[in-house]
């Protein structure tokens, strides 16, 4: 495992660093992952225990989603996209369980698997290439879907953390941000919080954010929902953070008018 790419010491990790830097530590983290999920209680929506299960085991002809919604079982290979994916499950359990509900909705109406569908469509890129944005302040997140990033990003790190908070889901994103640069970005859902929350410990904070966002998701979604955001915009994220920086709009993109 490629585990020595990964410097837990990065802005974006730290929410997921304490658990990742133990799965890394231990002799098989895909059996220490399952272990730490048993301790956690995490089912599906089916009330099957999450386990993790080395890739090969996944019966031939059966679909990834529906696997796990079957039967709690996840897929994994030794490779850093699914350990991240792995983290994940164990960081945002809800927001997991929602996605794969939707997912396996998805595939229950297409049984012959020829169309994905904009349903199935939208919680896969969600599961692998979303950033959760959360502000007290509906202003900066309206400033962040019309692309205003000067108002929102050209802060210094206690200014913009002190109403506004960036938390990493999406496993691909993640596993890209192994090796970053500027052009990586999320594709983001916006989350207005009441300001207490900022004020929570970090643990509560998660679980916290994970229970309204999975209430969120099962609504229903489609890809209208996402806005997006250079991840390494956010302030103290990357170096060399001046207006020059802010101003390459290959990168920060002005909004563009819809026909």
């Amino acid at each position: 495992m490629p585990f020595a790419t990964i410097d837990w010491d990065r802005p974006w990790l730290e929410p997921l660093r304490p658990i990742g830097e133990a799965l890394v530590a231990s002799e098989d983290w895909i059996e220490a992952a399952s272990a730490m999920s048993a301790d956690r209680g995490l089912l599906s929506a089916a009330g099957h225990p999450i386990r993790f299960m080395p890739q090969q085991f996944l019966p031939a002809g059966i679909v990834y989603e529906a696997h796990i919604a079957a039967t709690g079982e996840v897929p994994t290979r030794q490779n850093l996209h699914d350990f991240f994916n792995a983290l994940v499950w164990l960081h945002f359990p809800h927001t997991k369980r929602a996605l794969n509900t939707l997912q396996a909705e998805a595939i229950k109406r297409s049984p012959s698997h020829q169309t994905r569908g904009p349903q199935r469509d939208s919680a896969t890129l969600f599961d692998e290439n979303a950033a959760i944005f959360v502000s007290d302040d509906g202003a900066v997140l309206a400033s962040l879907r019309s692309h205003q990033w000067n108002a929102v990003l050209q802060k210094t790190p206690d200014e913009f953390f002190g109403r506004a908070e960036v938390i990493l889901f999406g496993h691909a994103l993640i596993e890209k941000l192994t090796t970053p640069y500027k052009s990586i970005t999320a594709h983001v859902w916006t989350m207005k919080m009441a300001a207490t929350w900022f004020t929570m410990p970090q643990q509560a904070k998660l679980a916290s954010l994970d229970q309204s966002l999975a209430s969120m998701l099962l609504e229903g979604f489609d890809n209208s929902a996402f806005c997006h955001l250079p991840v390494l915009g956010v302030p103290g994220w990357w170096h060399e953070q001046d207006a020059e920086f802010y101003a390459d709009t290959d990168v920060f993109r002005p909004k563009r008018e819809r026909r």
